[in-house]
């Protein structure tokens, strides 16, 4: 049986106009803008497969990221698991800094 569609939220930090202008293309066509580099999707694992590959072909690994939040299921609440494409998800310091 296949798994129910599955949220997303895919946030994007692209160098080049050029291929931000790409990702953003890409990106229309698989989920709802939030902000310019932000989109909410709803995919089933083929179509998140898909989205991977698209990415993949435009983004260069060694300057762009793209970052992959699963929020689980998409009529369900789960826990968050987090993917990257290209330069490496730092997670911010958890020490509460007030400036």
């Amino acid at each position: 049986m296949a798994r129910p569609p599955q949220l997303y939220l895919v946030a994007y930090d692209v160098r080049h106009p050029k291929r931000l202008r790409r990702v953003h293309r890409v990106m229309r066509s698989y989920g709802d803008a939030l902000q310019l580099s932000v989109f909410r999707c709803t995919l089933s694992d083929l179509h998140l497969a898909h989205l991977r590959a698209q990415l993949e072909q435009v983004v260069k690994a060694s300057e762009d990221q793209v970052v992959i939040v699963h929020l689980g299921a998409a009529d369900a609440r789960t826990s968050w698991r987090t993917e990257v494409i290209g330069v490496p998800f730092v997670a911010p310091d958890p020490i509460l800094r007030i400036v």
